[in-house]
């Protein structure tokens, strides 16, 4: 008896076993199909990185583009795939949204024409067709480059093409299209063997921004799981710059159905974009845009920056 209770004293003075924690669930919202505009999370996904950081992620590629957006201000969703331009527009509309990270840092709308149309300038579309698929944002940017070389939109005829772009212009309905990525429809006419031409807005009057960016609900900023998400995303970026044909494997693997000549020719367009440093900001460069889309009148006020877009802390 003596004995036991030695032995049960024992026991209960050892420190207690630490018991294995589940990760952390986080659920990703993507802005459409899966496509290299997506790699990164990707390849942090096939390589572990986010079960380094304790992190079991859930991909999820929505029926409607504008989803992610509204799953994530509903609190249905942690962190959404969106776009700068577009997260102005809903932050002014009132959606508690906040950039944490960028995934692609840089425009990849262009407005796009046939490389025999005859068109080598913007100023060559006074009395042509454009052919666009969202208005808004897309006017805007038309707006503004076409005001550089003195002309508006009443210079031009605009076409709702929906979103069949390259359709459009190889079938002659339009001279050119706003909208169209360069990553992307480029490859796309070159497949077709009519060579395209691309007008870029940044180079147009049109100030540069953060073409996919990461959005989380306000409320959430106080989450680690935000930030650990960036981290190895960014590990994810940083191994895809150096290792891009190697990539490209992680990034088919078990999806075979991306293993096609357009995804291949895109991949090549695109993983040069990503953003090396996801959880940086350039406040500077989102005011500059702010005050774009007000002058544009998308936007009722420019608010500050840190109301709509953060660097997460460690």
């Amino acid at each position: 008896m003596i004995r036991t209770l030695a032995v049960l004293m024992l026991l209960l003075s050892l420190p207690p076993i630490p018991s294995a924690s589940a990760a952390d669930k986080l659920t990703v919202i993507l802005d459409w199909f899966i496509n290299p505009d997506h790699a990164p999370i990707l390849i942090a996904q096939e390589l572990g990185y986010f079960a380094a950081q304790d992190l079991a992620v859930e991909i999820v590629a929505p029926a409607d583009p504008n989803d992610a957006p509204k799953l994530v201000a509903a609190g249905q969703a942690d962190i959404g795939v969106g776009y700068q331009p577009q997260l102005h527009l809903q932050v002014d509309q009132g959606l508690p949204l906040v950039r944490v990270g960028t995934l692609v840092a840089t425009p990849l709308n262009i407005l796009m024409v046939l490389a025999d149309s005859g068109i080598n300038s913007v100023a060559d579309f006074k009395g042509k067709r454009i052919g666009i698929s969202v208005g808004g944002f897309e006017d805007a940017v038309l707006r503004a480059m076409l005001g550089k070389h003195g002309l508006g939109l009443g210079d031009i005829q605009q076409i709702n093409v929906n979103f069949a772009l390259t359709p459009a212009l190889l079938a002659g309905q339009v001279d050119g299209v706003i909208g169209a990525y360069r990553n992307f429809e480029l490859n796309q006419l070159a497949l077709e063997n009519r060579p395209g031409r691309a007008f870029f807005p940044e180079e147009e009057g049109v100030p540069s921004y953060d073409e996919l960016i990461f959005i989380a609900n306000k409320s959430a900023l106080g989450e680690p799981k935000l930030r650990r998400f960036i981290d190895a995303v960014e590990a994810g970026a940083r191994y895809l710059v150096n290792h891009p044909k190697d990539s490209f494997a992680l990034f088919i693997k078990g999806r075979p159905e991306l293993d096609d000549a357009l995804n291949r020719r895109a991949w090549d367009d695109t993983w040069p974009r990503f953003s090396q440093s996801p959880a940086a900001l350039d406040t500077a460069r989102y005011d500059r845009f702010a005050r774009f889309l007000k002058a544009q009148d998308l936007i009722k006020t420019v608010p500050p920056v840190a109301d709509y877009a953060v660097e997460l802390a460690h």
